[in-house]
């Protein structure tokens, strides 16, 4: 890594002082970070940092100044902070509270199996089978899941609602104002971004995700689909591999289209073997990217396959790399951004990149299954999210009345399954209870609409480049150099966007409508 600076030094000392992992800033962690920033030392401050003691220490510190939106957010659960002794206790009783049905939890689902046609699969293999190419296939997976699922309700009930009101005595004891009030703190989001967010999603669910699967089910020959085919390929669907190579010039392509500055960044990652895309035994699933610390570049991994998507996901995660490259400029504190924000590059770039593949689409079936895969994906990331988010919602308002039975909590998701995804629907009996396996619900309450939001604000900036001007690139660059410093709202306005005017996730929405129009008029 080679020597550190004094400021690499410095921030990495902080860094570790930040990484106890508290919920408060203001207590003793608070001080030994100031003292350490501060050019002189400070000795007559209360390990209780006033507001207005630590506004003075930034305002004579420029330096320290830098610093602020760090302090802003660690502090944002001050009026929510309970006594050392309290924050103590339960921190130790967790282990027998929280994380131990947490734990309860994940060492059910693993323990899981199902009967496939006799043969004993894992949960992950068993719901793959919801995208298998054979009808009877997937309805078979979907049987299984749910014969397991309805014999576990009971202990998942049972957990949900232990979760649920325990979640509900510490808010209380916290004075927390909702159930939804300390994520919103975590993602430094306001609760009327959140809410505008929410009702412009639900009100776009006809004109979304009803409509689309009206088309789908008219492509796969049927009056209405079953829920196992939601995610069932397209007719048509060919199996042409992508060789690596060609996948690598898509890629830098369509960034170098949008800007080669953005193409410069991304090329080292195949050039200095930062990517690790090999598929091999023993090699984790899925796909990231990780920013190590500022001064050292960041790592790529995925399972590369050849597939379409699997271009996408190479996009989506380079996305990450170029953002962290540019982003490390603000210094190890302030290079990470909000969960609400992290997707802003990859999603962007996995965007340029569909878009490049669409131009270049052969034919007009090969543009259909472009545009209904990515259709698809939006829909998972959007619509689906935010029926996960009311479903939380419900569930956590409804356990405020009182305990709640494994009947009523199905009943609960199935009002949102039918408003979510319409009349296209037969909902077989026993989907009632595939919420129990969604891992969100249980280890990180309303979590969920982070991925909505991230989606949502590329797909309004994505608008706002398409509607042309000279200077996007720029804007956009700036953002992501901005890293976690600035707020969204500041990040925002820029471009002339607003999160929290509803008609700013309507632009975002407008393009995914704007893709069922065009596979509409393909119909007719």
């Amino acid at each position: 890594m080679g020597k550190q600076t004094g400021k690499r030094k410095e921030e990495r000392e902080v860094s570790l002082l930040l990484g106890a992992g508290t919920v408060r800033m203001e207590k003793e962690e608070a001080v030994r970070v100031v003292l350490h920033i501060a050019p002189e030392p400070v000795e007559d401050l209360d390990p209780e940092i006033e507001d207005a003691a630590l506004d003075a220490l930034l305002a004579e510190n420029p330096d320290l100044n830098r610093y602020k939106p760090i302090f802003d957010s660690l502090r944002k659960m001050k009026p929510y902070q309970l006594s050392d002794e309290l924050e103590k206790f339960l921190h130790d009783q967790s282990v027998v509270g929280t994380s131990a049905w947490n734990r309860l939890f994940d060492e059910t689902m693993a323990a899981l199996k199902f009967d496939v046609d006799g043969e004993e699969m894992s949960l992950e293999a068993t719901l793959n089978l919801l995208s298998d190419t054979d009808r009877k296939r997937r309805e078979v997976g979907a049987k299984a899941l749910v014969k397991v699922f309805s014999a576990n309700t009971p202990l998942f009930a049972r957990i949900t609602n232990t979760l649920a009101k325990e979640k509900e005595i510490e808010d209380k004891w916290r004075n927390l104002p909702t159930p939804q009030t300390s994520r919103h703190l975590s993602n430094d989001v306001e609760p009327e971004v959140v809410q505008a967010l929410r009702d412009a999603v639900v009100a776009a669910y006809p004109k979304l995700s009803h409509r689309y699967y009206a088309l789908k089910a008219k492509w796969l020959g049927l009056d209405k689909m079953e829920v196992w085919d939601r995610n069932a390929p397209l007719p048509g669907e060919d199996d042409l591999v992508i060789p690596w190579d060609q996948a690598r010039a898509m890629v830098l392509d369509a960034y170098a289209d949008f800007d080669p500055r953005m193409a410069a960044l991304a090329e080292p990652f195949f050039d200095k073997g930062w990517i690790d895309a090999e598929v091999k035994p023993g090699k984790s699933s899925g796909a990231f990217a990780h920013p190590t610390v500022t001064d050292v570049h960041p790592y790529v991994m995925l399972n590369y396959l050849g597939k379409q998507r699997d271009v996408m996901t190479l996009a989506h995660e380079l996305g990450h790399g170029v953002h962290q490259i540019l982003a490390a400029g603000q210094g190890q504190l302030l290079a990470d951004t909000p969960l609400t924000l992290a997707e802003t590059a990859s999603v962007f770039g996995e965007m340029l990149t569909f878009r490049k593949l669409l131009d270049n689409a052969p034919d007009q079936a090969a543009r259909k299954r472009l545009l209904a895969g990515k259709v698809e994906d939006m829909i998972n990331t959007v619509v689906r999210q935010i029926a996960f988010y009311d479903f939380e919602c419900r569930l956590h308002a409804a356990r405020a009345e009182g305990e709640l039975t494994p009947d009523q909590i199905n009943a609960l998701w199935m009002e949102i399954q039918h408003e979510s995804l319409g009349d296209g629907f037969n909902f077989m009996e026993g989907y009632e209870t595939f919420w129990t396996y969604i891992p969100h619900f249980i280890h990180s309450p309303f979590y969920v609409y982070a991925y909505a939001f991230g989606d949502g604000l590329v797909n309004a900036l994505y608008a706002v480049y398409e509607e042309g001007g000279d200077d996007f690139q720029e804007k956009y660059f700036d953002m992501l150099k901005a890293g976690g410093s600035k707020h969204h709202k500041e990040l925002l306005e820029p471009f002339g966007l607003d999160a929290s005017d509803p008609k700013f996730w309507d632009k975002g929405l407008s393009l995914i409508a704007s893709m069922i129009d065009e596979l509409e008029a393909m119909e007719g």
